[in-house]
């Protein structure tokens, strides 16, 4: 009698797999070109931290007129955002991403090459409307690709990749504007237009088919009668306009305090660290909370953070506050994407994905205009504790939307 020796027992995956499927694993090969696309885009996102700095060194404008020209890039990025989300569904995300990152290519030359006011304004003008023109059809893109229980995973990763993709370009943006700021502008440029390219060889149009019988039209005015997502976005404006005193009003704040920029820099590096490093840790815990409740604490800790910065005043100071807000800006990127995804009809993702975008290009341009008020006749207390209580107004009405947020989603799983 012959006996068959049994199959060997299969081993058991290492630590490193185990602990890296549950966070990359199961993802369709069009979200990672997806995502590598916007990595290298971020790491030649170098033109936008040294625009000021080059208007006013290299091209000779005053304050004011630097001033100007990057509100006029800002105003643009509005614009740019609600007709991105339009082509988004119109036309198809596929088109609209590569359309709007390689014309962004073309108008950060043409930023580059202006002579003069008029023309500088102009050109930061053409650029402002193409520069976030792509990001709802990206939002939409990977809404379409996901099922909503893997889409905070997802978001999680791009948010992963964008900052990892900042943190290498602010140090090599600063070395090579010291080469000659060109190179920033030709830079920023290719990858940009990299990333349009490799979007079009590598991810499919994945825009779904309109359902005829639906009764919306399918326009801005149906995004708008959709009271949970405008409270939303409103709420996310607040946030972001509290988030952004970081890069606008935090070095001038530090200024008085006898801190330069070298200090500044090597303060908000822990921002990026900490984000590289906790968020593939945490991430995957965070998407399976109840999202309202994780963008709660995360805004409360935003505000907990800047208001901590209050009594900040050496280096150490300042960098344990914005370890506290970093880890609630963690918590609250963990989901923020997500929930508009899972509010949005699948032929309004783009336009959902654009009205999100204006809390961020809104709070962008608002953020240095309110914040310099504040520092200016308040100090820096008044603007920090202002701070503070918008941070933790922003985590209550999230809280608030938190019922409306969950049957949406709970109609969403139904659905599926």
């Amino acid at each position: 009698m012959t006996t068959v020796d049994p199959p060997p027992a299969l081993a058991p995956p290492g630590r490193v797999a185990a602990f890296l499927h549950p966070r990359l694993g199961g993802l369709p090969r069009a979200f990672w070109w997806l995502w590598t696309g916007s990595l290298l885009n971020r790491l030649g996102t170098m033109v936008e931290p040294f625009l000021g700095l080059y208007l006013a060194s290299v091209r000779g404008l005053s304050l004011a007129q630097a001033g100007l020209v990057v509100s006029v890039l800002g105003v643009g990025s509005l614009i740019g955002q609600l007709a991105g989300g339009v082509l988004a569904d119109r036309f198809g995300r596929r088109i609209t991403l590569t359309g709007a990152t390689v014309a962004t290519g073309a108008a950060m030359l043409a930023v580059g090459y202006a002579r003069g006011i008029v023309a500088i304004t102009a050109a930061a003008l053409l650029l402002g409307l193409v520069l976030d023109m792509y990001r709802p059809a990206a939002q939409a893109l990977v809404a379409d690709l996901l099922p909503p229980a893997e889409r905070p995973r997802a978001f999680g990763l791009m948010f992963w990749a964008v900052n990892l993709g900042w943190a290498v370009a602010m140090a090599l943006g600063g070395f090579l504007a010291e080469q000659g700021f060109l190179w920033l502008f030709w830079i920023d440029a290719a990858t940009c237009a990299l990333f349009g390219f490799l979007v079009w060889r590598a991810v499919p149009e994945t825009r779904p088919a309109r359902d005829r019988d639906a009764p919306s039209r399918g326009g801005f005015a149906d995004v708008l009668r959709d009271r949970v997502m405008v409270a939303y976005t409103v709420i996310t404006l607040v946030y972001t306009f509290v988030l952004m005193q970081a890069m606008t009003t935090m070095p001038l704040a530090m200024r008085e305090h006898g801190l330069g920029p070298g200090d500044y820099g090597l303060a908000i590096a822990a921002n990026g660290v900490l984000i590289i490093v906790v968020q593939p840790l945490a991430g995957r815990w965070l998407e399976r909370r109840d999202h309202s409740r994780v963008l709660a604490a995360g805004g409360a800790l935003v505000g907990i953070g800047y208001g901590l910065t209050t009594f900040a005043a050496s280096v150490p100071g300042y960098t344990a506050a914005i370890l506290v807000w970093t880890l609630g800006e963690i918590m609250a990127a963990a989901v923020l994407q997500a929930v508009v995804a899972d509010l949005a009809p699948a032929h309004l993702r783009g336009r959902y994905g654009a009205l999100y975008g204006l809390a961020w290009s809104g709070g962008f341009l608002l953020a240095p205009l309110g914040g310099t008020q504040l520092l200016g006749h308040g100090g820096a207390p008044a603007l920090w504790l202002t701070c503070a209580g918008l941070g933790l107004a922003a985590a209550a009405g999230w809280l608030a939307l938190g019922p409306a947020v969950r049957r949406r989603r709970a109609a969403l799983f139904s659905s599926d």
